[in-house]
């Protein structure tokens, strides 16, 4: 695999064009038997001076991967989620030009509450595992998901 490809089944993903997250990407995402993957490239912007990938890099990554996971692959859309508690232990270096690749596992939902955890791989291999805590949207109306899986496959 060369440093430009991304594989097979990922698409990019719509996140908006403002702030944060559009600064940290390109993002990509699949859908994989009932799960929601999040990946990216490591480039040169998201490395340290040892040319890996910056821990603040996955940790946001976790911090987009969690929820997202949470909001495709739960019953019901919570919309927004904002992070009450994250946490990661980091177990690998991620290197430049590496496949980074999340998955979400939905622990426990309460009426207010998500509770998840993640792995987060580089080219197959176990980097970092997170776990966060987020407050679930209160709103009558469900947020649409359209912004975000604007480019997946067969519109869903």
């Amino acid at each position: 695999m060369t440093e430009t490809t991304i594989p097979e089944g990922f698409f990019p993903l719509t996140l908006g064009d403002y702030g944060f997250i559009p600064a940290n990407g390109p993002l990509y995402g699949k859908r994989d038997n009932g799960y929601f993957l999040l990946g990216f490239r490591v480039e040169d912007r998201h490395c340290n001076p040892a040319r890996i990938c910056h821990g603040g890099m996955l940790m946001t990554f976790a911090d987009m991967q969690l929820p997202l996971g949470i909001r495709l692959q739960s019953e019901t859309d919570a919309g927004f989620m904002p992070t009450v508690h994250l946490s990661a232990e980091f177990m690998a270096p991620a290197p430049l030009g590496a496949w980074v690749e999340g998955r979400t596992d939905i622990l426990r939902q309460t009426r207010n509450l998500a509770f998840a955890q993640c792995l987060v791989t580089a080219d197959g291999e176990v980097v970092l595992r997170a776990s966060g805590i987020f407050k679930l949207a209160s709103r009558a109306e469900p947020v649409p998901l359209d912004a975000i899986l604007l480019n997946e496959p067969g519109g869903k």
